[in-house]
């Protein structure tokens, strides 16, 4: 590992907006109270990598809490510490492993999930691991509100087609849908936030999925 790696592992230690692994169990049905010190909605955003939507959002919006979750440290350093330095208090981090989401969250906590350009995990064999397959929508569903929103923005045009055909199956209720966001009419200023990676998929020429969909 780098020393770069090594010294974001050991700063992000060290933030009070960030909570790892067993750190966070605590927090379970009580994020806003608890945390936040507040009754306001709380919104996730899962495989945030560096934060941009968590940060941006919260921005955005300081009405309402907002919560990146990602597995790698030293790309979580990044969000936590502009959200630090820019004095950004409606945001928080949370390191683990997505599969343990139900840990960390209580029946109905959230209102709002946002999946950013995950790892779509092309292989059959790993379909399993994708942050849509249907194991994981559960664990959404629960967490979320009635009338909880999802959404996926992904330059994986598999992982998008898979994801619709997965809400079909479902029975869940598809909103908007879009092949191409940024040549749609459907950018504002949340669909106009741009990670890392978008960024770099953008600079190719490469056309931008999203999906917005309920489990009503």
């Amino acid at each position: 590992m780098g020393k770069d790696k090594l010294r974001r592992f050991a700063e992000v230690d060290t933030f009070p907006n960030v909570l790892q692994l067993d750190e966070g169990k605590s927090f379970k049905g009580n994020w806003k109270i608890n945390h936040f010190h507040n009754n306001k909605p709380l919104i996730l955003e899962l495989a945030c990598g560096k934060g941009e939507y968590t940060v941006n959002l919260a921005k955005l919006f300081p009405d309402k809490n907002f919560i990146g979750v990602d597995y790698k440290g030293n790309r979580i350093w990044r969000g936590a510490k502009t959200a630090l330095e820019e004095n950004i208090a409606n945001v928080a981090f949370l390191r683990i492993q997505i599969e343990n989401i139900l840990d960390y969250f209580e029946a109905g906590e959230v209102s709002e999930i946002w999946i950013t350009f995950p790892d779509p995990q092309p292989q059959l064999s790993r379909e399993k691991k994708r942050l849509t397959y249907p194991a994981f929508l559960q664990k959404y569903k629960t967490i979320l509100e009635r009338g909880g929103i999802m959404h996926l923005k992904t330059d994986n045009d598999g992982l998008h087609e898979y994801t619709r055909e997965k809400i079909e199956e479902l029975g869940l209720k598809l909103h908007v849908r879009t092949e191409d966001l940024y040549k749609s009419d459907l950018v504002d200023e949340v669909l106009s936030i741009k990670t890392y990676y978008e960024k770099k998929y953008l600079a190719h020429d490469k056309n931008i999925n999203y999906l917005k969909f309920t489990f009503d």
